[in-house]
């Protein structure tokens, strides 16, 4: 087994970690990486977007000029889609974007994404990730003892839902913060918090992730 280095909030070493297997090897191909992100991307959009075609666009219920002897083309109204105010040729409509990706897809397409993370060691592990209240200082001093001060994307992941250290975090645009995925099936906390997925994890250029996160991304996703 790999081992990685277990860092205190100031960045020194203070344990390691033996990695598991799964975090080590990169099991699912770019195809199986790139449809469950294409899936969650899809899942996420919200499908209200509605335009009105010309039945639906108010006036126009008369011809704008006779149909003859005009010299210009016959017209039967001023809604068609070629006028100013007309409605829209092919209108979108509220539509269903999901798309189904199964479980074990999408669970060897997370840990495939991390174990190339962990491969080019872009990955900290940090033994707790807690503030005293709710500061962005703090935060921003946490990230620069881990020599990430400078870093334009980084998740953050934790065990479970923290406010204090997401208020201190949710000021910083360069930081995005998830959690770890619940342990227990069927949770009712656990449905509250948003475990991150395979494009947080593809998008992020480092990734800070607390010991007890990592544990349960071992028991849970990486059985």
């Amino acid at each position: 087994m790999a081992a990685i280095e277990i860092k205190d909030k100031a960045g020194k070493k203070v344990g390691s970690h033996d990695l598991s297997a799964a975090l080590t090897t990169i099991g699912a191909s770019h195809t199986t990486i790139h449809r469950t992100v294409v899936a969650e991307e899809a899942n996420s959009r919200q499908g209200t977007q509605s335009a009105k075609t010309r039945s639906e666009t108010r006036g126009g219920g008369r011809k704008p000029y006779k149909q003859k002897k005009t010299g210009n083309a016959r017209q039967g109204t001023i809604r068609a889609p070629h006028y100013a105010h007309g409605g829209m040729a092919l209108a979108v409509k509220p539509r269903d974007y999901s798309k189904k990706v199964n479980r074990q897809e999408r669970r060897a397409a997370i840990l495939s994404a991390l174990a190339m993370h962990f491969e080019a060691g872009n990955v900290v592990v940090v033994d707790k990730i807690a503030f005293a209240a709710p500061k962005t200082k703090d935060a921003v001093a946490f990230l620069e003892a881990l020599g990430l001060g400078e870093t334009k994307r980084v998740l953050v992941v934790l065990p479970e839902v923290n406010d204090t250290v997401a208020k201190s975090f949710r000021n910083i645009p360069s930081v995005t913060l998830r959690t770890a995925p619940a342990s227990v099936k069927g949770d009712a906390e656990a449905v509250k918090t948003q475990a991150f997925s395979a494009r947080d994890v593809l998008v992020a250029h480092k990734i800070v992730v607390a010991k007890d996160a990592l544990s349960r991304i071992e028991e849970v996703w990486a059985k």
